[in-house]
């Protein structure tokens, strides 16, 4: 049975609603009801991105116990930074902020880092990486950060592209290569 591009699209998109929580509260109106200091807020971010930021967690820290955790620091940290920020994509600013927090915890079972200099360089290293990233056609550059920063396995991508998994592997193989090329190009050794 041949399927139109506009049915997987409209089955792809029901998933994503589906994997983010339905039908919640608009996300502007969560972001409201941040700024006016509602427990609600809480509550509705829970509820529609709850799952969203899970997944990010799990990924990372492979702990259902500390990514649970995670998920309620998200919400302390969304509760303490609006008001003053006001995001124009909640899933991202919500998602950001689990990442961090479990990149956070991740780190913290890592031995101490090498000081300034290391610093200075990861700083240089992330400025090339977004540069990499803002040279790419839309679907290459979220077809990388889905893989390497949301962390979903090549099945997913596959499932989310509407791709063969070889294929997605492929493109994720010529992306690393373009990478591994920009870095060179800009001074970096690995």
């Amino acid at each position: 049975m041949v399927k139109s591009k506009q049915h997987v699209s409209s089955v792809r998109k029901l998933r994503v609603e589906k994997w983010r929580g339905g039908t919640a509260l608009e996300d502007a109106r969560i972001v409201e009801l941040y700024w006016e200091r509602d427990e609600a807020a809480i509550a509705e971010s829970s509820a529609k991105y709850g799952g969203y930021c899970y997944q990010i967690a799990f990924r990372i820290l492979a702990l259902r116990e500390d990514a649970e955790e995670c998920v309620g620091d998200t919400w302390l940290r969304a509760w303490e930074a609006m008001p003053p920020s006001r995001p124009g994509r909640l899933d991202t600013f919500l998602g950001k902020i689990t990442r961090n927090l479990s990149l956070d915890r991740w780190r913290d079972c890592l031995p101490a880092s090498g000081g300034v200099e290391q610093e200075v360089e990861a700083a240089a290293l992330a400025e090339s990486l977004n540069r990499f990233l803002e040279s790419l056609p839309q679907e290459k550059r979220v077809l990388f950060v889905r893989r390497y920063w949301y962390l979903c396995s090549v099945e997913e991508l596959a499932a989310w592209s509407g791709r063969r998994r070889g294929t997605v592997s492929a493109a994720l193989f010529r992306l690393r290569q373009g990478l591994q090329e920009h870095l060179e190009r800009e001074g970096f050794t690995l």
